[in-house]
């Protein structure tokens, strides 16, 4: 189903604003749950959360990979270093940095958001674009990529599912190296060895 799986630049900003829709994909998110503190992202839901999210993909370097299928964007999932997504990094959340991975490392990054059109969704989209992104991380230098996925219950609505699905993750090659809540394992590929 999937043709290509591109990082997310300014020329492709129009394909990833009409996979989103007009409202935003989950609630108005723009894929800036992660980057604002939680009072700053409730209230810049909506046009404030794109016109910010627009304005750090122009700035770059790209936020993410976009999966296509016959020429239209399908799926998107927000990949790069820990530190451009801070709210993750939360010391009491499930996704928070271990010592060998800290946030201060730059090729340290975080698979942390899925986005899978409707119609699309089941269809392997997922996979593609996970396969992607560590490609995307690769060339870019990434050392390791994390992710805090849910384990366990296959049948959650997609808005749940939006930090993707241990399983996924696992047939990726990623392990788990950490787990702060029984269905939250916090999973990671290793790409290039820690330099001394």
């Amino acid at each position: 189903m999937i043709d290509a799986v591109e990082p997310l630049t300014p020329a492709r900003w129009k394909d990833f604003e009409d996979l989103f829709g007009p409202s935003g994909a989950c609630m108005g998110c723009w894929c800036m749950y992660w980057r604002l503190p939680r009072k700053d992202w409730e209230a810049a839901r909506g046009a404030a959360a794109k016109a910010f999210f627009k304005a750090r993909v122009k700035k770059g370097p790209p936020p993410g990979v976009l999966a296509y299928a016959e020429g239209e964007a399908v799926g998107w999932l927000q990949i790069g270093p820990r530190a451009d997504v801070p709210q993750w990094n939360g010391p009491k959340r499930v996704s928070a940095p271990l010592d060998d991975a800290p946030v201060t490392d730059d090729r340290v990054w975080a698979a942390s958001c899925f986005f899978v059109r409707r119609g699309c969704r089941g269809k392997g989209v997922t996979k593609a674009l996970l396969e992607g992104a560590v490609a995307f991380a690769r060339a870019r230098g990434a050392r390791l990529i994390e992710a805090c996925p849910h384990e366990g219950e296959t049948r959650l609505d997609a808005a749940s599912l939006y930090v993707g699905a241990a399983e996924v993750f696992r047939r990726a090659g990623f392990k788990e190296v950490a787990r702060r809540k029984s269905n939250r394992p916090l999973m990671r590929i290793v790409l290039r060895r820690r330099s001394a």
